[in-house]
């Protein structure tokens, strides 16, 4: 008689809770669930298996930023020595470029099956040329590498003259 009263109290509290506070809070052995909602499964979004990509290599004097895309330009992924790990004036080496390039190139090729690159430098950084020596070292078809780095054509107009 006294369990039944139990269970007739936890029932009667349970009725006041909103259902998300009760599949939150713990259950006891007299505590009901207010409502047991189905449990939906996701499916897995597949990775797509893109052969060919463009790496874009962005290397300045304080960091080296390196962008894997597909041939139309959707990222991929990227890496740069400061997400690797690298900080202050670390970050702008050749070393810390070359482990960005590595980090990016092995994150391309197992999630998406890289396997034929073309590769665009821009800038002007020390982790330039290492970079491109470690993609090639990566057992990546590289088919053409591109400095595309802007030049100055004459600049802005200049300042009015100051009239004293």
């Amino acid at each position: 008689m006294a369990k039944e009263e139990e269970v007739k109290k936890a029932e009667v509290a349970t009725e006041n809770i909103p259902a998300d506070a009760t599949d939150a809070a713990a259950t006891t052995e007299g505590e009901v669930l207010a409502a047991d909602a189905p449990v939906v499964k996701r499916k897995k979004s597949k990775k797509r298996a893109v052969p060919e990509g463009q790496i874009h290599v962005l290397a300045t004097f304080n960091n080296t930023i390196i962008t894997i895309t597909d041939t139309k330009g959707n990222v991929l992924t990227n890496a740069s020595a400061g997400a690797s790990g690298f900080r202050g004036s670390k970050k702008g080496t050749a070393y810390a470029a070359q482990v960005a390039a590595e980090k990016a190139i092995t994150e391309a090729r197992n999630n998406f099956g890289l396997s034929r690159v073309d590769i665009q430098v821009k800038g002007i950084g020390l982790g330039r040329e290492a970079a491109i020596r470690s993609l090639i070292n990566q057992k990546i078809q590289v088919d053409s590498v591109k400095d595309i780095t802007g030049t100055a054509h004459g600049g802005v107009r200049p300042r009015k003259a100051k009239r004293n």
